[in-house]
């Protein structure tokens, strides 16, 4: 067995069983807050990790990722009705924190160190956790809304790897990621938009309220956001020089490569259903 095939059958291993973690996790409210509040962890303690590498920067490698999980945990307490507002106030504590303690440790480049430790929150922390106010959007739990966000990012994965294979000619953005292709993601948008149709016909009572038009709007703003987040990524990864973010998913990279576009896509599928529900 050659590498590259002992490398596909890892990598189909592996996403297999991460399929199979998302899917399960969306169906009780407890999984679903203890996988994205260890998902945040390891992400955020990827990217102290990876910024750490840099001459001068010395990111908080321990609080960083424990803000995050917190917030994670906060807002799943919050959209729940579990806790009031006051359960924010630890995290809020926590950034202060980040801030008045470059007052005392007398690094060498404490400006920097501020921005990536509040880009740990912005750019990880904050999405991950907005996945709670789409799964509660109505009050209480329903899991297909977040679970789609996921199925439409994987539609839109293996449509545009199989697009882009077969006819793939002219680079979406070949300054970042010279791989992907206009008809790739042409390819990649038509499958979430069928996913999208095909959720429309079987959601049983139309519990989520969407329309048709409802649901295809959602696959499209997964889509493009999906996009932008992948590129968000390769553009990270190049300045900082890197091929991979981590190996910690055999086959597939670091956590930050697997849910790149979930970063961008979570928080806009937010922004969409709720603006929906006002217009």
């Amino acid at each position: 067995m050659n590498a590259k095939t002992r490398n596909l059958i890892t990598r189909t291993v592996t996403g297999i069983f991460y399929v199979a973690i998302m899917v399960v996790c969306f169906l009780r409210p407890l999984a679903m807050v203890f996988v994205f509040a260890l998902i945040t962890v390891l992400t955020v303690r990827e990217f102290c990790s990876l910024v750490n590498e840099k001459e001068g920067i010395a990111v908080n490698p321990f609080i960083c990722p424990v803000a995050g999980v917190f917030l994670v945990l906060a807002m799943f307490g919050f959209c729940s009705g579990l806790t009031p507002a006051v359960v924010f106030i630890p995290y809020l504590i926590t950034i202060i924190y980040l801030f008045v303690s470059e007052l005392y440790l007398r690094q060498r480049d404490p400006l920097n160190n501020w921005a990536y430790s509040m880009l740990s929150q912005l750019y990880i922390a904050l999405p991950l956790s907005t996945i709670n106010i789409l799964a509660y959007y109505k009050g209480e739990f329903y899991y297909l809304l977040p679970l789609c966000v996921f199925i439409f990012l994987w539609c839109n994965d293996t449509g545009a790897y199989v697009a882009g294979s077969l006819f793939g000619r002219r680079k979406l953005f070949p300054r970042i990621s010279p791989g992907k292709s206009w008809e790739g993601s042409i390819g990649g948008a038509i499958l979430s938009l069928a996913a999208a149709t095909l959720v429309w016909r079987i959601e049983p009572d139309n519990l989520s309220g969407l329309s048709l038009a409802g649901w295809l709007g959602l696959g499209a703003v997964v889509v493009v956001f999906g996009t932008w987040g992948d590129l968000v990524e390769s553009l990270m990864k190049r300045t900082l020089g890197i091929k991979d973010s981590g190996n910690i998913l055999p086959g597939h990279g670091g956590m930050l490569d697997r849910f790149d576009s979930s970063l961008m896509a979570i928080p806009a599928a937010v922004v969409y259903i709720y603006t929906l529900s006002i217009v």
